[in-house]
């Protein structure tokens, strides 16, 4: 019988969204005494439903830096357009340097692609798709053009049955 701290039958709920952390970065900024560290954290959340958002922020530690990072990216979180387990069309987006294309793929190929393009579509619910990053490797800006990207797919077409 675990009664430590007057726990009695606590149990963690599940979260309402699965993060996955892309980048912690230590920042430094030098004023007359020294320097001063902070933590950025970027994170993506997502519910694989078809939910996404990225998320940036500082904080004193790096648990502090998280969860605003976690609030930030509930702020930005959009819905994804699914067909099955695809998107619906090629589509292809640039933003600041980072240049992203994402292409349906068939069913059972996989994800297909690499770092922050990975984490944004395997938490946005996408199971298969072909997906290259062209220019910047900048985790941050790879993640938002990702989602830029997402932002702009279409419905996907439904087949009349006759």
């Amino acid at each position: 019988m675990n009664k430590k701290l007057g726990k009695k039958n606590m149990r963690r709920e599940k979260p309402e969204f699965e993060q996955k952390l892309l980048d912690l970065a230590r920042v430094t900024r030098v004023v007359k005494g020294g320097r001063r560290f902070r933590f950025r954290a970027t994170l993506v959340i997502g519910d694989r439903k078809g939910k996404v958002g990225v998320g940036v922020a500082k904080g004193a530690d790096v648990s502090d830096a998280i969860r605003k990072a976690y609030n930030d990216a509930k702020k930005s979180m959009i819905n994804v357009k699914l067909s099955g387990n695809t998107i619906s069309h090629d589509v292809e987006m640039k933003l600041g340097s980072a240049k992203i294309l994402l292409k349906p793929a068939s069913e059972g190929r996989g994800v297909i692609a690499g770092g922050a393009v990975r984490a944004v579509v395997d938490l946005a619910g996408v199971r298969d798709i072909v997906s290259k990053s062209i220019g910047n490797s900048n985790k941050l800006n790879v993640a938002r053009a990702t989602i830029e990207a997402l932002k702009s797919l279409k419905a996907p077409r439904v087949k009349n049955e006759k």
